[in-house]
């Protein structure tokens, strides 16, 4: 279950996306709760829902309940970082992919063929 990062965020680490865990701070974006911001409570993945802290309804009864939404209608804007997480956006930072020129090829591989020349 991953969400956007904000753009403070998206500038910092040069990642676009992450999973979504407990204690990430993010805003709703779409939706009736447009704009609300809270602390993640609980991500529900059988359900595929996150449940924030200040997000809730009132039932008939008078009781509050948590109300679910989708990680992909979130931003994170604060995230919580440990060992993992950390790992995670050293392995998906892109400005470092660029530097090692992963999964790119030069003019002169292009022009020469010179992958195609072992080929039968």
């Amino acid at each position: 279950m991953s969400a956007p990062l904000s753009t403070e965020l998206r500038g910092k680490y040069n990642v676009r996306s992450m999973p979504i865990r407990k204690d990430d701070e993010v805003v709703v974006q779409r939706g009736q709760y447009k704009g609300r911001e809270g602390k993640v409570v609980t991500c529900y993945r059988k359900k595929y829902v996150i449940y924030l802290d200040r997000v809730q309804r009132e039932k008939l009864n008078g009781q509050t309940v948590p109300v679910g939404i989708h990680p992909s209608n979130v931003m994170i804007t604060k995230i919580k970082l440990d060992k993992d997480r950390k790992a995670i956006l050293e392995r998906k930072n892109r400005s470092a992919a660029d530097e090692k020129g992963k999964g790119k090829f030069t003019d002169a591989e292009v022009q020469g063929g010179a992958a195609m020349v072992d080929v039968d």
